[in-house]
């Protein structure tokens, strides 16, 4: 496995020198690009257009890496498992109901690769992608990718995408453009990190419940069904209820624990504890923040702001405990990534809303020939 592993690395690393064109950034042994500020220091990998580690400072100055990932940059590419580590999927995020969709009187089909649905385009996504490194410098990096028509079963046309990742004091900036070169065609996209703020290292706790969320201006959300799939209607969260991250800052992760819902929250049979469903944004100021995660064991606080109309929470339900952690993470007694000991935040448009007109937003979801798709985000960190 290792052999293989190695031979992943040295093609990712193939493409990647080949292929940058500005100021050149040096890729360490390890595989991995490294861009830095003053409060930040982000590593990458052109596979997936991955994040791979994130550090940024605790309540005693010292740097901590908060998010999932895997030691060898070789597995990015073998896990069987595939869980989007921090990577880009496309060209359509999340869940298309039932692997179909309609435009212009025609009906495509998509891959079934979750169920009866289709999950992020299916299993050829941009995530399983190695991308091209254009741009390298100290404190950003531009990935770009060409996917050609249905690549991912049932997406026509030719789309030239990039992402660019950058770094300022204690800013994460994440920016995102893909065109569509002839024909027209779905396109929505997120950027699908997971977080521990404590890296796993606190000793009371391996889950996330301990994390606090406030997301002030999310009182809506879909529900879903049993496989996560929206059912067409918008919900209101009532004040101190399962879905409630909006009425107080100081609101746990974990805050429903003893709702009798709470462990079949997001489907599954009943056996998706937690969260996986989307939240609407409404009326937020712009450039306001929309989220804050934090944790008091570290210290940590991480704010998104995001152009986006809503998010996916994901509390990582689906770890199963087989997956290792990373040297700079956990502790002698816990060395895997179990369920629900983390927590992906993918500012998106929303899930499956191509076949929801009742929602207006099909037209934000398809893009015509010629025209441009934009996404942008920023996480800011600091401490409590």
């Amino acid at each position: 496995m290792k052999m293989w592993h190695s031979l992943v690395i040295n093609a990712i690393a193939a493409v990647a020198v080949t292929s940058v064109t500005a100021q050149a950034l040096s890729r360490g042994e390890d595989g991995k690009y490294t861009i830095s500020s003053s409060g930040i220091k982000a590593q990458f990998i052109p596979y997936g257009a991955t994040l791979t580690n994130l550090f940024v400072k605790d309540k005693n100055g010292d740097d901590v890496d908060i998010v999932l990932g895997y030691e060898d940059v070789g597995y990015y590419a073998v896990d069987p498992g595939h869980p989007v580590y921090n990577s880009i999927p496309g060209r359509y995020v999340n869940r298309i109901g039932h692997g179909k969709y309609t435009m212009d009187n025609k009906t495509y089909t998509t891959e079934l690769n979750d169920g009866t649905n289709t999950l992020h385009s299916g299993n050829n996504n941009w995530s399983y992608r190695v991308w091209n490194v254009t741009s390298a410098t100290e404190d950003s990096i531009t990935f770009t990718i060409q996917d050609t028509p249905n690549s991912s079963l049932g997406m026509p046309g030719l789309v030239d995408a990039k992402v660019t990742y950058s770094v300022s004091d204690s800013t994460w900036n994440i920016k995102m453009e893909a065109t569509a070169e002839d024909t027209k065609t779905p396109l929505m996209l997120t950027q699908h990190t997971y977080f521990n703020l404590d890296a796993f290292r606190n000793p009371d706790t391996v889950k996330i419940w301990n994390h606090t969320l406030h997301m002030p201006y999310s009182t809506r959300y879909l529900p879903g069904d049993d496989g996560a799939l929206p059912t067409g209607e918008i919900a209101t969260v009532e004040p101190n209820s399962i879905n409630d991250f909006a009425s107080s800052p100081d609101l746990f992760l974990g805050h429903a624990q003893d709702d009798p819902k709470f462990p079949g929250n997001c489907g599954g049979g009943g056996a998706c504890e937690g969260y996986n469903g989307y939240f609407l944004i409404d009326d937020a100021p712009e450039d306001a923040v929309v989220v804050t995660l934090a944790s008091a064991f570290s210290g940590i606080k991480a704010e998104l702001r995001t152009d986006q109309p809503g998010l996916v929470l994901y509390s990582c339900n689906w770890m199963d405990g087989s997956a290792n952690l990373k040297s700079t993470q956990g502790t002698d007694d816990n060395r895997k990534v179990v369920r629900s000991s983390c927590v992906a935040i993918e500012a998106q448009d929303y899930v499956d809303g191509i076949n929801h007109p009742e929602w207006g937003h099909v037209d934000a979801q398809i893009t015509e020939p010629g025209e441009t798709y934009t996404w942008e985000s920023s996480w800011t960190f600091g401490n409590l």
